[in-house]
């Protein structure tokens, strides 16, 4: 080999050391952050573990249900509940699914289920107003009818809304429900057990709880949650809350709100229906 040649390939073995140390390099560099990232991941399991115990620790200290509240009668929150409910429902007349005086000229039918989230809105939203303004004054009545949709069990359905209408045997339906709306637990969470539904009768003043856990047996009460849910299928309705509206003993046409929390529209309708 001539020194030329030893030479020129001098520079080409240097290139190949130094190619060879800066991919080392690149190695270490990499082991050294997938070491991070793996250390980094260690601590955030460790944190999501803490995380989810906690949250475990919460739900076993609530019951577990993740969603109705568990007031007891005669506790200071039941106090509260109530109150508020009797603020709105307390001195006007009640006839078992009905709200208000057989004699008004207007009929309001509310087609609801216990469970559904959108009819606590309406509920506690526009029918204070509602109540105040039309129903005390002698003005409107309101039905308050049974359509399943929130809830997803047809026999827990069944089961609380045979809770409330027997509560309406003793006129006291409006309470049960302004009650059951007023402590509603997150849908579809089981919050809804026999706990629950006695603890509800349990805070209406007034209510005889014997004579209401028999009524509860009543097949006529089971009937007529079926008798309503066809009124329902009749009016094309597969959503909660909905409406009709007319005339007392005349023909109910549909009523499209534009707001739950709004009584305008409500308003509206009913002043409609006086003048007619």
């Amino acid at each position: 080999m001539s020194p030329v040649e030893s030479d020129e390939e001098d520079p080409t073995r240097k290139q190949r050391r130094e190619q060879a140390r800066a991919q080392r390099k690149a190695l270490e560099e990499a082991e050294a952050a997938g070491a991070a990232r793996r250390k980094r991941l260690t601590q955030l399991g460790v944190v999501v573990a803490v995380v989810v115990v906690a949250i475990v620790v919460v739900l076993i200290a609530s019951g577990g249900s993740g969603g109705g509240k568990a007031v007891a009668p005669g506790s200071t929150a039941a106090t509260k509940t109530v109150a508020a409910v009797n603020a709105v429902v307390g001195g006007v007349a009640q006839s078992g699914n009905v709200l208000g005086v057989a004699k008004a000229p207007v009929t309001l039918q509310y087609f609801g289920d216990l469970q559904c989230p959108i009819c606590k809105d309406f509920t506690l939203g526009a029918l204070p107003s509602i109540i105040q303004r039309w129903v005390r004054t002698g003005k409107l009545r309101i039905e308050y009818l049974a359509l399943e949709t929130a809830t997803h069990e047809p026999e827990v359905f069944k089961t609380q809304q045979v809770a409330a209408l027997a509560a309406g045997k003793q006129n006291k339906m409006w309470n049960y429900v302004e009650l059951f709306y007023h402590e509603q637990g997150e849908e579809n969470s089981g919050y809804v057990t026999e706990k629950y539904l006695q603890g509800l009768a349990g805070q209406i003043p007034g209510l005889n709880l014997t004579q209401w856990a028999s009524d509860r047996n009543s097949p006529a009460l089971s009937n007529q949650i079926a008798t309503e849910a066809q009124a329902a299928s009749n009016a094309g309705f597969n959503g909660t809350p909905s409406f009709m509206i007319g005339r007392t003993a005349g023909a109910m046409t549909k009523f499209e709100y534009t707001s739950l929390t709004d009584p305008t529209a409500f308003n509206e309708a009913i002043e409609k229906q006086l003048k007619a």
